[in-house]
Parts: structure tokens; sequence; C-alpha cells
């Protein structure tokens, strides 16, 4: 089953407009496979079941935005890549905290999908000990935002990059799938989030993680979006991004950490 040239060019642009995503010529497999699920559940079907419901979505708000939402869902795992939360406990949370007692730590996570990053986050400083944090974790997808506030996994899903011992530690079976636990939950508020809009007014943040989502966008706006998220950042905070990713355009504000351990940077004095 196949999109058609018209289709795709109304998916990309309405996508590019909603969430700044581009879809370039080359994705036209991305939207089949996205879309096509969309299309049966709205009752499509047929070989052209995709270019019917796009034909159809124009006069309907909703439609419009399981559109956006199916194109702009990216994926996720446990401890994703394992070395930023390494270089998290090791060496982000001991210069956060190198000043003694203060208030709490804080911590949003960027596009966080179904939930695993900030709760993968939450469990990283449990482990350490640290109790007095708070992550808000946001999405433009309020469906995603829904599975993570429940927080119930699969065993496929929990297979992914989640080490045993913190299955059994954090969690709880329910029948052939996983809740963690009410501690955990309780310690990331989810919140629906454009990053195109400014930033939620719940800082300032200690650590941001905004990993592996500014490769989907064009230049200036990466650098629009680096700049925002600096304006509600301690200084001296930390931001982190994907193995991809690099503060373009954005650098005076952004600096590298010194460690070989990812990309980890370090907001400087100047914030404007």
């Amino acid at each position: 089953m196949s999109v058609s040239p018209q289709s795709f060019a109304f998916v990309s642009d309405l996508v590019r407009t909603r969430s700044a995503i581009q879809l370039p010529p080359g994705k036209e497999y991305l939207v089949e496979n996205r879309l096509l699920p969309v299309a049966r559940s709205a009752g499509f079907t047929g070989p052209a079941a995709i270019d019917e419901f796009v034909r159809h979505a124009p006069g309907d708000p909703a439609a419009l935005e399981r559109i956006v939402e199916a194109l702009t869902t990216n994926e996720t795992s446990w401890f994703r890549d394992r070395v930023p939360f390494d270089t998290l406990r090791e060496t982000v949370l001991p210069a956060v905290t190198s000043g003694g007692p203060g208030p709490g730590i804080r911590i949003w996570s960027a596009a966080c999908s179904t939930g695993q990053e900030p709760y993968s986050v939450a469990m990283t400083l449990a482990e350490t000990g640290i109790r007095d944090f708070s992550i808000l974790a946001t999405d433009l997808s309020g469906e995603v935002l829904d599975r993570a506030r429940a927080g119930v996994y699969s065993q496929l899903e929990v297979n992914r990059g989640l080490p045993a011992a913190l299955l059994v530690r954090y969690f709880s079976r329910e029948g052939s799938r996983w809740r963690i636990d009410i501690p955990m939950r309780s310690s990331v508020t989810f919140m629906r989030h454009n990053l195109l809009d400014q930033p939620p007014q719940w800082g300032p943040f200690d650590v941001v993680f905004l990993r592996n989502v500014l490769i989907y966008f064009d230049s200036p706006t990466k650098t629009a979006i680096l700049r925002k998220i600096a304006r509600v950042v301690r200084p001296g905070g930390f931001l982190f991004l994907g193995s991809a990713e690099a503060p373009w355009g954005a650098e005076p504000l952004w600096h590298r950490v010194g460690t070989a351990a990812g990309p980890v940077y370090q907001l400087s004095g100047d914030r404007s």
C-alpha cells in the first residue's frame, strides 16, 4: 500500500506547520507505516485507505491532530544508549548537588514519548540516593502522554533496556503487563507541550533531556529551541542531546562538558 504524492505533500506540510518537523521526499515509507493503522481505525480500508483518510482530514480537526501525532511519535526505550544515564549519575548529579542541601533538583524530559526516559531518570536519581527531585516530562502527543501517565508496559517494552533488578524494585506485575510503582509515577509530571512554543513555566531546571529530537528540525528552528531552553535553565545547568546532535547556532550559550561520556552541555553565564 502506498501514499500518493498529493497525500504525502499534504501530510508533510501539515506536520511541518504544526511541529516544524521535516518530512522530505524519501520519507513516504514513514508516512505509510504510521498512517495506515490510523486510517484503518477511522474506518478506511482497501488499497487507497491512506489517501481516502487524508482527503477527508481537512474538514476534521481531530483527524488532523491524529496525523500530526502519528508522525511525531519517536522511538524510545529504557535507559536508551545507557551512556547518558551513566553521565547523569557520575558527572552531572555531583555537580548539581556540590553546593550542599538546597532546593530539590528539577529536570525536564522533553519529547518524552511513552515515559521510558523520564522514568529512567527518576530511577537513576533514586538509585543514587537522591530523594528531593521532580521531573517534568513533555510531549506533543496527548496519546503517548496518557500511556506515560498510566505507567503500564508490556513484557516486550520492559525487555528493551530495563535491568531486571530495577524491574523487580520499581514495578508490579499486572497480568501480562508491568506497572511502575506509585512513588516513581508521582515523581514525574506529564504535560503536553510543543517545542515551538515558549518553554513551560516550571523551572528553573538543573538538567534538560532533549535527546534525538533536534535532528528532525531545520537549522533556524534548532537554534530557536536551544535559546528558549536556555532561558529556563539555571546558570551552570546541563543539557543532554542525542549522539548525532549539537547546539547548532547556539554554541555561545552551551559549552560541551569535558567528558568523553557523550554529548552533554553546560549553560554559560550569558543567556542573552
